[in-house]
């Protein structure tokens, strides 16, 4: 393959597009693996791709149907696995030949697109280059410096939602037996609002449908959530609710093509015909208006059924299964007019519409994503929504319920294993009683707290299992900053990314194995699992040989360090589990509910789905009722001159790591330090169409925040608002801003002004 070069901005700008998939995402799709691998290679993986006895896409979490396309998979998902299963190949000689400052300087993409790492590297204190090390020699590096913490709260425990509930259940295993809960994971950055919330309302912090529900539902809110390059696969679920008879009304504060017209690539009338509209009615809402606009949508209803008593709210559900209501209406009665259309910037008709057809809907579904759960009020949001639901008794029937929207492929399955900071004593109680030792009780630390730990020298060693952390989170310059000030950080990786440039005193690179290739442990051949956003447990077989001989899994990783840092500390068969996943899986089904008989049951063709008490309305709140909760009015004010930016995914992204440099969707071409601005809006401020501008966001604590050199683009955004790409600027959430409760950085409601590029020289 020829070399990489690392791209330069170009832009070019064509019109959004008005449908998203069809012919043209099958030809990037096959374009864009070809780029990284043979034809061969290319079959393999996607006729394996999301197959019952095939490979779990590591991109989205949006679950299987249960009768699958041969072609079970999106455009997305098709780059994801391709990337993964790449040819190209990171040796010891590439580090010898690239200092890490040179490697700091290059782009998201340039390292990416280096290939798969082969061998475990280590950065020993004060040089300049990543060596090579043997794993023996690693795990001493790593369990001499864990065990001269002078606490082990001192040791931060991190991981991403691409692990599988194997290794994240051993990671917690590891770092609670090392006697600490700091367990800060990707999903604190994400959906930890929506987890907030629904704990709080329903007593469980999942989504509470399925696959049939969506296709059965009367109406559906997709709100903050941009399918068709998020989770493309939920597009064809939401045209199987459209072709039975449902409707789907979106809520952004950009138009997206998915949610126009959705041309279904694996059928004929999305190949050449015009495919399936899919939003009835698109509001274009101000970042952060979604609370109000459910306080609005709340008032309307209870004035209904004062109208029409008995007609409108589902007065037995309400009575028999919730608790709270009479405080909720005295409040929600109260929401004003006024402050609902400044805040959702939409006029009271579209309201009224959204109202008429909620009266018309008896089965109603809300899904979100990151347009709700990063913003400082994101909890209220949610909890608002659920008592949307609750009203007319929308919670734990068919068609209708809570669906938080996962953007990695096992994010929920890690916080069903353990990952979370905070796990509630009876899990502790119940990994206590199975592996005979006392779980340490003091709260963990979150991804927010753990950079604060690292930057006030509180936290020493970083330990990341999977994922990017560096570009994952918030304040770019102060969290590069804390994780340097380490005496250690440790990075189990498949591929080169940022958080490899930035070191501690002492780094280590652990290449590991990825979700395409096959898993070969003492007792045979191994597979893994994954919980997907509806609660589907699902085995996941890798098919490709390993890009290296040198590399291990994340289990045996885990379990070799567990060995060389506790040794007789705990009588953990850490040999055992590494031998044969089979064992974890037992030990598994007796600690956490809902997994009994767990290899019996995943051995079936489609595994299980995990029950939620929600459906049988059975609510793990104190009452054992769902709960109606009082959310204050509030929004986000910019000053004159300021804009609210949200950052956001290219269409041509997965999570941090861009493929290309387009989002063609937007159609934006060749750049990423663009930002989207309403034209009206651009007038206001007195700047044009493709000024260069640097971008500052704005905060209390006097500290400028300052991403450079983006230019303007005049876009259909909603007035008073900006969007530009992440990680680019990550730099601008400062880590103070984060939501009430859930400490979630608010990346969807930054302040920021626009100043020319030039106005500081």
């Amino acid at each position: 393959m020829s070399p990489i070069e690392d791209p330069k901005d170009d832009l070019s700008v064509t019109p959004p597009k008005k449908w998203a998939a069809g012919a043209p995402a099958v030809a990037h799709a096959i374009a864009y693996s070809l780029s990284q691998t043979s034809p061969a290679r290319t079959a393999l993986t996607l006729l394996s791709l999301n197959q019952t006895k095939g490979i779990d896409c590591p991109g989205c979490a949006w679950p299987e149907p249960s009768h699958r396309h041969r072609n079970e998979y999106c455009e997305n998902g098709a780059k994801h696995i391709n990337d993964e299963a790449t040819t190209r190949r990171v040796t010891d000689d590439f580090f010898s030949r690239h200092s890490i400052d040179e490697l700091d300087g290059k782009s998201d993409y340039w390292l990416n697109q280096q290939g798969r790492l082969t061998e475990p590297m280590i950065k020993r204190p004060g040089r300049t280059h990543y060596e090579r090390i043997r794993w023996t020699d690693a795990f001493d590096v790593i369990a001499e410096e864990l065990r001269a913490l002078d606490s082990p709260d001192e040791a931060l425990f991190y991981t991403s939602g691409r692990v599988s509930n194997e290794a994240a259940f051993l990671l917690q295993l590891f770092a609670r037996a090392f006697g600490t809960n700091n367990l800060p994971d990707c999903s604190n950055m994400c959906h930890e609002s929506s987890g907030s919330a629904l704990n709080e309302t329903l007593g469980t912090g999942k989504g509470s449908v399925s696959l049939d529900d969506i296709y059965e539902a009367d109406l559906i809110f997709v709100v903050g959530q941009n399918p068709g390059t998020n989770h493309p696969r939920m597009l064809s679920a939401l045209e199987k609710t459209k072709r039975n008879g449902g409707h789907v009304i979106a809520v952004n504060p950009l138009p997206e093509a998915g949610l126009i017209r959705f041309k279904n690539p694996q059928n004929a009338r999305g190949m050449i015909g015009r495919g399936t509209a899919i939003a009835d009615q698109f509001l274009q809402i101000r970042p952060g208006g979604d609370l109000a606009l459910f306080q609005a949508l709340n008032r309307l209803l209870l004035e209904a059924e004062e109208a029409q008593p008995g007609s409108v709210l589902d007065q037995d559900f309400i009575r028999s299964h919730t608790t709270g209501f009479a405080a909720f209406a005295e409040r929600a009665r109260r929401i004003s007019w006024e402050d609902v259309l400044a805040a959702t910037g939409l006029s009271r008709a579209e309201i009224e519409q959204v109202h008429q057809q909620v009266l018309g809907s008896r089965k109603i579904i809300v899904c979100w994503a990151m347009g709700l759960t990063q913003h400082k009020h994101g909890v209220p949001t949610i909890r608002e929504l659920v008592n949307f639901l609750l009203l007319r008794g929308n919670i734990g029937k068919a068609g209708a319920g809570v669906c938080p929207v996962r953007g990695h492929s096992n994010v929920q399955g890690d916080r069903t294993m353990g990952i979370w900071e905070r796990m509630p004593k009876n899990f502790m109680d119940a990994l206590g009683r199975e592996f005979n030792f006392t779980p340490p009780e003091k709260h963990g630390l979150d991804s927010v707290d753990a950079i604060r730990a690292m930057r006030d020298g509180h936290a020493k060693v970083f330990f990341g299992v999977a994922g990017n952390f560096v570009r994952a989170t918030p304040d770019s310059l102060v969290t590069e900053d804390a994780l340097r000030s380490c005496r250690l950080t440790v990075q189990i990786s498949t591929k080169l990314n940022r958080s490899h440039t930035v070191c501690g005193e002492t780094a280590l690179i652990l290449p590991t194995l990825g979700r395409s290739d096959r898993d070969v442990q003492a007792s045979g051949e191994q597979f893994v699992t994954v919980e997907d956003s509806m609660s589907e447990v699902h085995a996941s077989r890798g098919r490709l040989e390993p890009a290296s001989a040198a590399l291990l899994s994340e289990v045996a990783i885990l379990c070799r360090l567990a060995r060389r840092t506790l040794g007789e500390k705990v009588a953990i068969p850490w040999e055992e589990f590494e031998a044969d996943y089979d064992v974890i899986r037992d030990r598994i089904s007796r600690v956490i509910p809902g997994f009994d008989a767990f290899n019996e049951r995943i051995a079936k063709p489609g595994g299980f789905r995990l029950p939620n008490p929600v459906n049988d309305h059975v609510f793990g709140t104190p009452s054992g009722k769902a709960v109606f909760t009082c959310n204050e009015f509030s929004m986000l004010d910019a000053p004159e001159g300021h804009l609210v930016l949200q950052s956001l995914r290219s269409h041509d992204q997965w999570n941090t790591i861009p493929y290309a440099m387009n989002d063609r969707y937007r159609g934006i071409h060749n750049a990423r330090r663009v930002v989207l601005v309403n034209p009206a809006d651009l007038d206001e401020l007195g700047l044009a169409d493709r000024d260069l501008v640097d971008i500052i966001s704005v905060w209390h604590d006097g500290v400028e925040r300052r991403a450079e050199d983006f230019r303007v683009v005049a876009y259909p955004a909603a007035r008073g608002s900006a969007a530009a790409y992440y990680p680019e600027t990550n730099v601008l959430v400062p880590l103070d801003s984060v939501a009430d409760i859930s400490n979630t950085p608010t990346s969807k409601g930054v302040v920021v002004r626009l100043e020319l590029a030039n106005a500081v020289n």
